[in-house]
């Protein structure tokens, strides 16, 4: 094999729920001693990426520091509030007007053509939000495979009304969290949905970005965008899901359902302490709520009320990351059957244990399908934008219960959704022939084959 003719370039922007997929495709690439394996994103992932080397090496290529405003994790208190506010709409505005950013994008885009001028890339493997990732392969003629993380839908819906869409007109816009049958109401609220996306753009500020936008591309030489073409201009289009995970409809074939795509387990063979805690209980509740959610302080003593009100029946394991643990309450004042961690070695391998009841999630595409993978039941609070999807789709499908408030935290509500996913036993039924599905799907050994399989002739 001439290695110097077949580089693979893996291309993410750093936030967990879209770098995770890749970094466990490119690791299995490197398993199995696939040559010129390079993985370009931001600087503070580097040492996960240098990880993966194998039988062969993955190298780094870094794309600079974070750009704040670029990534959830950085933004502040007040952009926050404003991506995760109750109205599905504004809230899905919120994430376009602080994302569309065409000059930050156009400086990870020089970063990567650095990249690409460096590595020569014969294939290219783009995470499906890193825009500029696919706007380069484009521009230089290379083929890409783009990267899904969430249920098919959310990458071949239009969110205008005059957009190319693979789904019906019909269909749920995505991140408007509606459900594939509609009431009346619904259905108008789907339409306006639409309309209001397109209205959004014909605000000053938004038309002024746009013209930005087309300047810049102008100079990189750049097409003009076109929501679809990520989709319709890839070589393939590998989907961490499987199709009864989503509404019905047509599936393109450049799109592969591979399921979640998942790396060997256990991940973290050595964490001894976390899973002999979980050898000894009879049940337990995992609470994890993504890297992006912030607590408040009454939101965490409902949580902590909630463990309390079920300690006669099961044990708690919450993960909750160690810059929000001030919020809990006094030190000796937790129940006893409340474990918290501020960090778990392994999400999955607490999910795959099988004394996990139920997973207590945000919703977002990781956790939907990684929850459905190892057949657990799941209690949903949604954060933001595809979390609302996930979670209509998970009660829709009889695997998972949301809050009736998920912009707070109910202790009654909590209570009551977590005592009927794990006392109805249909809930963990239907989780785990659904779960089957995803693992006959190949995950990552048939994303890795598809992608092998697109790289040139030596």
């Amino acid at each position: 094999m001439d290695s110097a003719a077949r580089p693979i370039l893996f291309v993410s922007l750093p936030e967990s729920g879209l770098l995770n997929p890749l970094l466990v495709l490119a690791g299995e690439l490197a398993r199995r001693g696939v040559p010129d394996l390079w993985f370009a994103t931001d600087e503070h992932r580097r040492e996960e990426v240098e990880a993966l080397s194998d039988v062969s090496k993955v190298s780094f290529a870094s794309l600079g520091e974070v750009v704040p405003e670029l990534s959830a994790v950085t933004w502040d208190d007040a952009v926050y509030r404003e991506v995760t506010q109750s109205s599905r709409f504004k809230a899905h505005r919120a994430v376009v007007r602080q994302s569309y950013r065409p000059a930050l994008q156009a400086r990870k885009y020089r970063e990567l053509e650095q990249v690409v001028d460096e590595v020569r890339p014969a294939l290219m493997v783009v995470d499906c939000v890193a825009g500029f990732g696919v706007d380069l392969a484009l521009a230089r003629g290379i083929p890409y495979v783009l990267n899904v993380p969430f249920v098919a839908s959310n990458v071949l819906t239009s969110h205008n009304p005059f957009g190319a869409s693979y789904t019906p007109k019909s269909f749920p816009v995505p991140n408007s969290g509606l459900p594939a049958r509609m009431s009346v109401r619904q259905k108008l609220a789907n339409t306006l949905f639409k309309w209001r996306t397109l209205g959004m753009f014909l605000h000053p500020d938004m038309a002024a970005l746009l013209r930005e936008d087309a300047a810049i591309r102008k100079e990189l030489g750049i097409a003009p965008p076109n929501a679809m073409t990520r989709v319709d201009e890839a070589a393939a289009v590998v989907c961490s899901s499987v199709a009864e995970l989503d509404y019905p409809f047509d599936i393109p074939d450049r799109v592969s359902l591979v399921g979640a795509v998942l790396p060997p387990l256990p991940e973290a063979p050595d964490d001894d302490e976390v899973t002999r805690w979980l050898d000894a209980q009879s049940s337990v509740v995992y609470m994890g709520f993504g890297t992006i959610t912030r607590l408040t302080r009454e939101e965490v003593a409902a949580l902590v009320e909630v463990a309390r009100r079920m300690s006669g029946t099961h044990q708690f394991l919450w993960k909750l990351p160690k810059e929000q643990q001030h919020l809990l309450p006094e030190a000796g004042s937790l129940p006893d059957n409340l474990r918290v961690e501020s960090w778990v070695p392994s999400q999955l391998d607490v999910l795959a244990h099988p004394n996990v009841s139920v997973f207590f999630s945000h919703g977002g595409g990781n956790a939907y399908h990684e929850g459905v993978y190892f057949g657990k039941p799941q209690v949903v609070r949604p954060l933001w934008v595809d979390c609302f999807d996930q979670a209509v789709r998970g009660r829709d499908f009889g695997i998972s219960l949301t809050l009736d408030k998920p912009h707070t935290v109910d202790p009654d509500d909590v209570v009551d959704k977590l005592t009927r996913v794990t006392s109805d036993p249909a809930f963990r039924t239907e989780a785990e022939r659904l779960g089957a599905l995803q693992r006959a799907a190949g995950g990552r050994a048939a994303a890795a084959d598809l992608v092998t399989g697109l790289l040139p002739a030596a």
